[in-house]
């Protein structure tokens, strides 16, 4: 069930533009590229204690990315809600959040049998592409089979572009001429 608590929404900019974070008394519920618009509308803070604990959620999760864009963080240790991934996806994405290092890469089928299901690496491209919270649960680090980029969902511009960026600010990924 989804934690109804106040949320607490700001903006960091980074080298992939600038990114809205929402958090609640939890942790960190959603990242997104430019805005959250695209993803369920958080509930207004309404001032009450929560706020607070969301809050101190929130401004972790601005210096971590801070840090982690400015390479002094390969490791994001703010708290996480995750209360928009259930079921299997919710597995996924944290069985990629506890198994896949800064610099590394998994292929969608790997992290399907990871997370107990070999034939699933097609839904592990869904699963991603709806992940609410990019970037530090790294959907960037999932890749094709052969090595390719495979896609990266977010709202705004060409998102395949900020995966390899991503990829690149960690190493795993040459630099493009372009």
């Amino acid at each position: 069930m989804e934690d109804m608590s106040p949320v607490k929404v700001a903006t960091v900019n980074s080298p992939i533009g600038p990114i809205e974070v929402a958090a609640t008394r939890v942790g960190v519920r959603q990242l997104g590229f430019g805005s959250l618009s695209s993803l369920p509308a958080p509930d207004i803070d309404d001032g009450a204690p929560a706020g607070t604990e969301a809050q101190r959620h929130l401004d972790q999760a601005l210096r971590e990315l801070t840090e982690f864009f400015d390479r002094s963080r390969d490791r994001f240790t703010v708290a996480l809600d995750w209360s928009l991934s259930s079921g299997w996806a919710g597995r996924v994405r944290q069985c990629l959040w506890e198994s896949v290092g800064y610099g590394e890469t998994v292929s969608y089928g790997r992290l399907a049998q990871l997370a107990g299901r070999p034939d699933g690496a097609r839904a592990v491209g869904g699963i991603m592409a709806g992940n609410p919270i990019p970037v530090i649960v790294p959907c960037h680090r999932v890749i094709a089979a052969d090595g390719g980029l495979g896609g990266f969902a977010g709202s705004g511009g060409a998102m395949v572009e900020t995966k390899r960026r991503l990829l690149e600010l960690e190493g795993s990924a040459a630099p493009t001429l372009f």
